[in-house]
Order: structure tokens, then C-alpha cells, then sequence
């Protein structure tokens, strides 16, 4: 079956413009949901709209409002959503450019694809898109989509193109509000450098195969359990043990198996703080880690064996 578009209409730059289609670029359909039952019947529970004084109310009768006070409503027709529309209802028309990583993350909304409109359009499509790509840039461009213009970028994305909304500005939040009372200080060079080196150790290359959601997966085991008529098997959450310090929760992490070190009496010299003594730990520790698996190899060889 053929995916339906979202949207049709011409993506326009200055005198060159042609059909396009768009599509959403994600989708919740695997996502596992729940439908509300009555407890003893197991029938499923219709949403009906209910009115105060009338009860229920054929959805027939239901009319948008807009409340620009308390209880104080305007009614919005459909004739009143047609007098708004504009040049972008039925065209992408392409204001600017930018740089590709010149647009913050936070504004970045809904992900869709954009396909040329028949074989009339790929010819302009292509070259739009390959201008694109060979120079960088995202297009800015504006569409109505939900009776709502939103602004989107555009760019080149495998043989098509990548559009995303933008949240409005208004919509975002400022970060003064949660980041405020975080103290301006710079923090320790040796400690930063300790900190650096933690990081390179886990640098990879994102591949989102890597990252499946794991309480979906437990989530249909459980429910293929209950269709066999079992009783679902409850995994244990893990236990946290008694962290006393950040060495001993690198060595847990890191897998190493001597156990822990007790903690002792004695107190960390003055010109270093507890936490640059982790960190300095916690580096050495991984460098102890890494050394014995380069030595593993010569050993094998004569037949001696040591468990990791």
C-alpha cells in the first residue's frame, strides 16, 4: 500500500518551483498502548463528549471556540479558518538559507520526508536538492499544515529531502529560570582533564540499532507470557550496593574483579579535593583494566588460563 501524504503542494524557489509530497519521516504504530475496559465485561470504554447541563452531545453539534478569558469564549467557524489562508497553504516557498548546524536543536519539532510530485518535478527537485547538499545549507521555508503555518527547513537527505518544523520562539523556554542558580565558576584544570579522559574512553560511533527500548522489549515478553496463560516472570531491579565512593562505582561499571577497596581513616591531602582524588582513581583504574587484556595473548600460548 502507498504511503499517504500529509501535505501536496509546490516547493518554490524564486521562479523555480515544483509539486511536492510530503511525508511524516516517524511513527508510533509499534509503540505498545493500552485500550481502558470495564473491569467485568472487558467491554472497551467509548469517550463521549458530555456538555454540564446537557450530558451527552452528538459530536455533530461541537463547535471550535477560542477562550481569550476566563470561561469567555469566541466561536471560530470553518468559513473564518478559510478567510486566513495564505500563500504557504499550498506552497513551501523558500525564504533563506542557513548553515546546516546553524539551527539550535531546541527548535527542532517534527521530522517529515519531501518527494518530488511526478516525474515532471524530479528534474527540478534533483537539482535543488543537490544544490543543497553540495553547499551545506538548510533551506528556511514556511507551510500551513493543521489549519497552522509552521516554519520548516529543508535539506538534502539520500535522494530526497529532510523537512523538520520549527517550535515557535515563544513555545521555548529560557533557560535563566532552571540554569540561573547554577554558580558561573570554572572548574578545576587537572579535574577537567581527568574528566576528558573518562569521555574518550567511551567515544563511539551512534548507531540507534544499539539503543533498543528495553522496557518495551520487557513489555511484550510479559504480555506474550500472559496470551500462554503463564505468569509473568517479574525481573529483579538490579541492586545498588553500597556506593561509598566514585572508585567504587567506576570499578562496578568497569567490570574489574578484585573487589572494592575498603575505605579507610585516612584524610585526602589538602591541595586536593575527594572528588580529584576519584577522578584520578577512576583514570588509573581504566588504565589497569585495558593492561591486562594486551597480555592476555603471550599467556594463552602456554596453555595457562585467568579469568577476567
Amino acid at each position: 500500500m502507498a504511503a499517504r501524504a500529509s501535505w501536496k503542494g509546490y516547493l518554490k524557489l524564486s521562479l523555480v518551483s515544483c509539486p511536492v509530497k510530503l511525508f511524516p519521516a516517524t511513527s508510533a504504530s509499534e509503540r505498545i498502548t493500552f485500550n481502558q475496559l470495564h473491569k467485568d465485561t472487558h467491554n472497551r470504554i467509548n469517550m463521549k463528549p458530555v456538555d454540564p447541563e446537557l450530558g451527552l452531545v452528538e459530536r455533530s453539534d461541537l463547535v471550535k471556540g477560542y477562550e481569550y478569558e476566563d470561561k469567555q469564549y469566541v466561536i471560530i467557524e470553518e468559513s473564518d479558518l478559510e478567510a486566513v489562508r495564505i500563500e504557504s497553504s499550498h506552497t513551501l516557498n523558500i525564504e533563506a538559507f542557513v548553515d546546516e548546524d546553524a539551527v539550535d536543536p531546541i527548535y527542532q519539532d517534527a521530522p517529515y520526508y519531501l518527494a518530488p510530485d511526478g516525474a515532471m518535478a524530479e528534474e527540478t527537485f534533483a537539482v535543488l536538492r543537490e544544490a543543497m547538499r553540495q553547499s551545506g545549507k538548510l533551506a528556511i521555508a514556511r507551510l500551513v499544515m493543521t489549519s497552522r503555518e509552521r516554519v520548516v527547513t529543508i535539506g538534502a537527505r539520500d535522494k530526497g529531502m529532510f523537512v523538520c518544523t520549527l517550535r515557535n520562539p515563544n513555545e521555548v523556554r529560557g533557560t535563566a529560570e532552571y540554569f540561573g542558580s547554577i554558580p558561573d565558576a570554572k572548574p578545576d584544570k587537572e579535574m577537567l582533564e581527568l574528566a576528558e579522559k573518562l569521555i574518550e574512553q567511551k567515544v563511539t560511533t551512534f548507531d540507534p540499532r544499539n539503543y533498543e527500548d528495553r522496557y518495551e522489549i520487557a513489555l511484550m515478553a510479559m504480555i506474550k507470557e500472559k496470551l500462554k496463560g503463564h505468569k509473568p516472570i517479574i525481573a529483579a531491579a538490579p541492586e545498588r550496593g553500597n556506593v561509598i565512593n566514585l572508585m567504587d562505582a567506576l570499578k562496578a561499571s568497569l567490570g574489574q574483579s578484585k573487589p572494592a577497596a575498603k575505605s579507610k581513616s585516612k584524610v585526602a591531602p589538602p591541595a586536593e579535593s575527594a572528588a580529584k582524588l576519584s577522578l584520578k582513581a577512576a583514570v588509573e583504574a581504566s588504565k589497569a583494566v585495558a593492561k591486562p587484556a594486551a597480555k592476555a595473548a603471550p599467556k594463552a600460548a602456554t596453555g595457562s588460563k585467568k579469568k577476567a
